[in-house]
C-alpha cells in the first residue's frame, strides 16, 4: 500500500490534488447537511443576513478559491503550503460548486428542481477529478506508449480523433458523455455513433428530412428517460435534499 501511494499520489505529484478533492467533498457534505438542518429549522445554524442581506456561501467560497489558487502559484508542486493551497481551494470549490445553479440563473433557486444542477455539477466534478487521480489525460494521450509520445504526428492524431469524438456527442445532446469522453475517449466514441438527442443540433440538422430517424430518436430518448430519470433524481435528493418547489 506504501508503495502504491508513493508511486500513484506522491511521486506524480497528485497529492495536492487528492487534498484539494477530499477537502471539495467532505465541505459539499457538510454545507449540505448545514443547509438541510436550517431548511428544517433543527440545530443551531442559521442564515448569515447582516443588515438584512442573504450572504450565500458561494461568496466566502470565492474568496477561498482565489485565495486558494494565489497560494498555490506562488509555491511549488510540493510542501506544506502547497497542501495548505490545496485544502483551501478544495473548500472554496465545495462552497462555490453547492450554489452553482444560483450562479447559473443568477437567482436563488436552492431549493427549487433548477437548484439539483447544483448536485450535478458537484458529482460529474467528483467523477472528472477522479479520472484525473486515476491516470487519465484529455483526449486519450495517456493510452498511448513512451514511443509514441515522443512522436508529434500520433499525439496530434490521438487529440484530435478523441475531441471530434467527444464534440460530436456534445453536438449529439448528449453533453454528460461528452464530458466524460474527454478523458475516456470510448465513452465519447460510444456517444458519437449513437442516435442523437431528438431536440439536439445534430437531429435539427440531420434528420430534419428522415422522419424515420426523428422518431427512433423520440423513442429512444423517452425510454432512456424513464429509465435512468428517476433514478438519477433519488440519488441527487439523496445528496442534497429534494427540492421544496
Amino acid at each position: 500500500m506504501g508503495q502504491w501511494w508513493y508511486r500513484n499520489i506522491v511521486e506524480p505529484g497528485k497529492l495536492p490534488l487528492l487534498l484539494a478533492l477530499a477537502s471539495f467533498v467532505l465541505t459539499f457534505l457538510v454545507t449540505r447537511t448545514v443547509t438541510r438542518l436550517i431548511r428544517a429549522g433543527k440545530g443551531p445554524f442559521r442564515n448569515i443576513t447582516p443588515g438584512g442581506v442573504h450572504i450565500h456561501h458561494v461568496v466566502p467560497g470565492v474568496v477561498l478559491m482565489v485565495l486558494g489558487g494565489f497560494i498555490a502559484l506562488a509555491g511549488g508542486r510540493r510542501g506544506f503550503g502547497t497542501g495548505v493551497a490545496a485544502v483551501v481551494f478544495g473548500i472554496g470549490v465545495g462552497l462555490v460548486l453547492d450554489e452553482f445553479a444560483l450562479v447559473l440563473h443568477l437567482d436563488d433557486v436552492y431549493w427549487t428542481e433548477e437548484g439539483t444542477k447544483s448536485v450535478e455539477i458537484v458529482i460529474l466534478t467528483v467523477a472528472l477529478v477522479a479520472l484525473i487521480l486515476g491516470g487519465f489525460l484529455p483526449f486519450g494521450v495517456n493510452e498511448l506508449s513512451p514511443d509514441e509520445e515522443t512522436d508529434r504526428l500520433t499525439v496530434v492524431r490521438t487529440v484530435a480523433v478523441n475531441f471530434l469524438f467527444a464534440v460530436i456527442a456534445l453536438i449529439k445532446g448528449k453533453g454528460r458523455i461528452a464530458v466524460v469522453g474527454v478523458f475516456v475517449p470510448f465513452v465519447a466514441l460510444f456517444g458519437a455513433i449513437r442516435l442523437a438527442r431528438p431536440h439536439s443540433p445534430w437531429a435539427r440538422r440531420f434528420y430534419r428530412n428522415r422522419p424515420k430517424a426523428r422518431a427512433r430518436a423520440r423513442v429512444r430518448a423517452d425510454r432512456h428517460d424513464r429509465r435512468w430519470s428517476a433514478l438519477r433524481r433519488r440519488v441527487e435528493n439523496f445528496i442534497g435534499g429534494a427540492p421544496s418547489r
